[in-house]
């Protein structure tokens, strides 16, 4: 048995679901204008490589501390159905067909939150989803700070251990990303792939030749 691991925002999906999601809070009156510029800010730092992503996590979680767990998972299932579930590139459907026929589990592996991933996962029939969770006390309220998270080298350390219960070494695994971000975990499996990279993952994937297809983005 093999694993092929993937990541989400613009790989799986054609979307950042970070920013989207962002967007759609502040539309519903759940965030301030100020909190906008403020997480996209962060957003932006992280993807140049000048902020960690604990930071970018932190600064978001914070804005929900005190607000019920289960407030956000039905908002997260709504902002899924209405912005995300039709995003899912056509490749993506292809490569995930294509391990299931082969017999290898699929793991989603992505900095987004259990509450998204849990709706990805579960409408694309995946095995499990490795995912950055957030502290919930005991009245199932927000404490606005993360209990795990998923990003650089701890998708390497989860993934190590999925697959280590799984009696698989990640050099027998695949994982799919389109991110500088996720070069240890690219580095760490035997079958990088890199889907619609960003440039400085482009010129890692050209000079260590490894495979760009390319997966299309979904029709209307």
């Amino acid at each position: 048995m093999s694993i092929a691991f993937f990541d989400l925002d613009r790989t799986i999906l054609a979307i950042n679901s970070g920013s989207k999601w962002v967007k759609s809070e502040y539309d519903d009156g759940f965030i301030t204008r100020w909190q906008v510029v403020r997480a996209t800010a962060w957003l932006l730092r992280y993807h140049l490589g000048i902020a960690e992503m604990e930071g970018v996590l932190r600064e978001a979680l914070a804005a929900y501390a005190g607000h019920p767990e289960a407030e956000l998972r039905a908002r997260t299932r709504r902002f899924c159905e209405r912005e995300v579930v039709h995003q899912v590139r056509p490749g993506a459907r292809e490569a995930l067909a294509r391990h299931a026929a082969q017999g290898e589990k699929r793991v989603l592996l992505t900095t987004a939150s259990n509450y998204l991933s849990e709706q990805i996962g579960a409408r694309l029939g995946l095995d499990d989803w490795l995912c950055s969770r957030f502290e919930v006390d005991a009245d199932g309220r927000l404490t606005g700070e993360p209990l795990a998270l998923c990003y650089g080298a701890h998708k390497v350390r989860l993934a190590e251990q999925w697959a280590a219960d799984a009696g698989v070494a990640l050099s027998d695994c695949a994982f799919y990303s389109d991110s500088y971000t996720d070069l240890p975990m690219l580095e760490a499996v035997g079958r990088p792939v890199v889907v619609d990279p960003d440039p400085r993952l482009r010129q890692v994937a050209r000079r260590r030749g490894w495979p760009v297809p390319d997966w299309g983005v979904p029709t209307a």
